[in-house]
């Protein structure tokens, strides 16, 4: 009887998984990505949230990103977002970015992914497809330190131009260890 139970219900989480209008949407998104890039371009593919993020190389980002922008049936045409990430342990991918793209049209969105060792970080840059990519290019390599070839006016956004560091990466101590002015008695530490 315990074995009836546990199969209908099985049957019926798959005969629900079809009728998540953001899954088949991004189960489409995915299926027409990889004919259009290829099968073998995009590694870790996943849904949090109901948001497709795929990862890629940094070798295909301008290829994809282009393609997307310019595809008439997806027409991916917003970039909402770019912005670097840092995982020190992360051997050979320590340094990266995320892009999310958007189709107001379709309501789609896609979050792409690419990583690239801390001793290399260059990446193509995206400001000869979106005017908007200028200024958070700038912050990236202001933050991380990431290098975009062929940007216009790859200068710190926010930080002084002296600063002979990136503050975002993750190489320094959240606080400092000689502070006397506070005690663990009064931050519950």
């Amino acid at each position: 009887m315990a074995e009836n139970t546990q199969e209908s219900a099985a049957e019926s989480q798959e005969a629900a998984a079809p009728l998540d209008p953001q899954a088949v949407k991004n189960a489409q998104l995915l299926a027409l990505l990889q004919r259009l890039f290829g099968a073998d371009t995009f590694m870790d593919v996943e849904e949090p949230y109901g948001l497709l993020t795929v990862t890629t190389t940094r070798e295909r980002i301008h290829e994809i990103i282009a393609g997307l922008q310019q595809d008439q049936e997806l027409q991916l045409n917003f970039l909402t977002t770019m912005c670097g990430i840092h995982y020190p342990e992360n051997e050979g991918k320590e340094l990266g970015m995320i892009y999310h793209v958007h189709s107001l049209v379709n309501n789609l969105r896609l979050r792409i992914k690419i990583f690239f060792p801390i001793a290399d970080p260059v990446v193509p840059t995206l400001t000869d497809l979106y005017a908007t990519a200028n200024w958070m290019e700038r912050e990236a390599y202001d933050f991380y330190g990431i290098i975009f070839t062929g940007h216009p006016n790859l200068i710190r956004i926010l930080n002084v131009e002296d600063m002979d560091y990136h503050p975002m990466r993750k190489e320094y101590a959240l606080e400092d260890g000689t502070r006397e002015d506070k005690t663990d008695l009064f931050f519950g530490r």
